[in-house]
């Protein structure tokens, strides 16, 4: 029987937010103290604030169309305030075409965006509606997520100093909603962004679980997420299990290890097999590691060779994130490009995807790895660009394009777009 249609997985459960009270401490003290140690010294992260945006949509100037998410019932835009200028992302959702378990979802979502308080979590601080309309405003996240970055601009993989930067404030988010007693469920490239300003943000919060149980924090859960099917290739094996013994935290950590080598190869490990042997491999103890890659042929496997860091224990089969795969993000180039992995990127890889959850390190532990060394404290405006190039953040080349409509009077549709449907999201918004 297949694991996708394995009747007794129960479909999440929304967890009611009643221990706002309980973190309220816990929060002020992340934002009072250095939760980030990459400042940047060219003007912070005064544009990624929206809290003193006004909430009322004729304020907003919708703009091009980014993407869709959550089943494809909302639609999310550039925007700009109108009385400051400022440019933000606006989600729009028909509250009248969602079911009631979908509507129980959103005001889940909304209800951990006002409890999280993180400069590394992606929160929606300014909600309101119009109508029917749900009205979602998150700051603009200029160059995306590192999906997109991997699909338009580093197809082979970024570099281990923007890997590092990135998994950093990744780290430095799921650092702060382990300690509120909450599991993320849901780390993959494309819940990973970048801001113009080069803040890292983690979302994905329709995925978070609570693991608070009567007022105390519990080990162990058992529920499975919702739309779990895509998120097969990042979720541990303990987590696709399902059996008594449950699953924490340190999952969290095993799809670390799996975006690690996403963003190395620029491919997902697993992506190309199918669900059900996806699963088996997991469940057997399959494992990726990081090849490094010698110059070859497209289409030569003569090239590749596993590194002698002993990454590679011979435990099981292991899938090699460089290898010449088909997977679901077509557009990337399938050639590997040349290139030698450090010692200890291999290393945090092998921390990240042990088999049995007690063995990998917890993320503030993660934190004080030797591969986190290269992340600078402070960042220059240069320092940060050299690492993007040659990304180019969303909005800089022409500020004030025209926009896709008027600023939307009170409709139960939402506003339509005068260009085409993207074919691929900027960031994922799901």
């Amino acid at each position: 029987m297949s694991f996708l249609d394995c009747s007794c997985i129960s479909p999440t459960q929304v967890q009611p937010i009643s221990i706002e009270d309980q973190y309220e401490d816990i929060s002020h003290q992340y934002l009072s103290s250095d939760v980030s140690e990459c400042t940047f010294t060219w003007g912070g992260a005064g544009s990624d604030d929206i809290t003193a945006l006004s909430a009322n949509s004729a304020h907003y100037q919708l703009l091009s169309e980014l993407g869709k998410g959550f089943n494809n019932l909302s639609q999310v835009r550039m925007a700009r305030h109108t009385p400051s200028r400022q440019l933000v992302a606006v989600k729009n959702t028909n509250l009248d075409e969602c079911t009631e378990d979908e509507l129980l979802q959103l005001m889940n979502e909304v209800l951990l965006s006002r409890l999280f308080r993180h400069p590394n979590l992606l929160t929606s601080r300014l909600v309101f509606s119009s109508c029917c309309q749900l009205w979602v405003l998150t700051p603009l996240m200029g160059y995306g997520s590192a999906d997109s970055l991997l699909r338009t601009f580093f197809p082979d993989g970024m570099s281990e100093s923007l890997i590092a930067y990135l998994l950093h404030g990744v780290l430095k988010a799921l650092q702060y909603l382990h300690l509120m007693g909450y599991v993320h469920r849901g780390v993959k490239a494309s819940h990973i962004l970048l801001s113009g300003e080069g803040r890292v943000y983690l979302s994905g919060l329709h995925s978070v679980y609570s693991m608070m149980r009567d007022g105390k924090k519990v080990r162990t859960v058992f529920d499975m997420p919702h739309h779990s099917p895509a998120l097969l290739p990042w979720l541990s094996p303990e987590l696709l299990r399902q059996d008594l013994h449950g699953y924490g935290v340190k999952s969290d950590i095993y799809s670390l290890g799996i975006v690690v080598c996403e963003l190395v190869s620029g491919r997902v490990p697993f992506q190309d097999m199918p669900p059900t042997q996806m699963l088996l491999q997991k469940l057997r103890g399959s494992h990726c590691c990081l090849l490094d890659v010698a110059p070859s042929p497209l289409g030569e496997l003569g090239g590749l060779k596993v590194s002698r860091s002993g990454v590679d224990s011979g435990i099981g089969e292991s899938v090699a994130t460089g290898s010449l795969t088909h997977t679901a993000t077509a557009e990337r180039p399938q050639s590997p490009a040349p290139k030698n992995h450090s010692a200890t990127l291999h290393n945090l890889v092998q921390l990240c995807l042990q088999q049995q959850p007690d063995c990998r390190p917890s993320a503030s532990t993660l934190l004080t790895h030797a591969f986190f060394k290269q992340v600078k404290r402070h960042h220059t405006r240069d320092s940060f660009l050299s690492l993007m190039y040659p990304a180019v953040p969303l909005g800089v080349s022409s500020p004030d394009d025209p926009p896709v409509s008027c600023p939307p009077t009170p409709s139960c549709h939402p506003p339509t777009s005068a260009i085409a449907h993207p074919t691929e999201e900027v960031w994922d918004f799901s």
